[in-house]
């Protein structure tokens, strides 16, 4: 499929939907890093909090006009595949009192390392998307040297 389907700045459009989509990738990231030692939940219960995953889909017909250019955000989640984490730690008010588990905290299934890394490959990602802008504006700037 040519990328001039959708007229001339469809490069920039494609690229524009990837942006989005990656700084939306950061965000959630970066709150599931903001949440990692988060033990209660909004009604301030002892419910740790949930990891939360980006989905992508083919197509953002909003920015580039077509159903199967670009991307976007398809869904975000929560992540109940990861386990959560259990520390000792019986004098933190959110401590199991009782059972097996007596004197251990569950944390957040949320581990620095995964984040870090999940966030940057989307950095990496946005910065390729802005590569390919530029190349794309440079691409349109030789364009018109040969017309004018």
């Amino acid at each position: 499929m040519s990328m001039l389907v959708g007229g001339i700045f469809t490069m920039f459009d494609v690229s524009a939907s990837a942006l989005r989509a990656e700084r939306a990738r950061m965000n959630v990231h970066a709150n599931n890093l903001a949440n990692i030692n988060t033990t209660r939940d909004e009604n301030g219960n002892p419910n740790p909090y949930t990891r939360k995953r980006v989905f992508f889909q083919e197509g953002a017909p909003e920015i580039t006009g077509s159903p199967r250019l670009g991307v976007r955000v398809a869904k975000v989640e929560e992540d109940y595949e990861t386990q959560y984490q259990m520390k000792y730690e019986p004098t933190h008010p959110d401590a199991i009192q009782e059972g097996e588990w007596a004197g251990y905290v569950k944390l957040p299934n949320v581990h620095v390392a995964v984040e870090m890394v999940d966030m940057m490959m989307a950095s990496r990602a946005y910065e390729a998307n802005l590569t390919t802008m530029d190349t794309a504006k440079q691409m349109h700037q030789g364009a018109l040297r040969i017309i004018a």
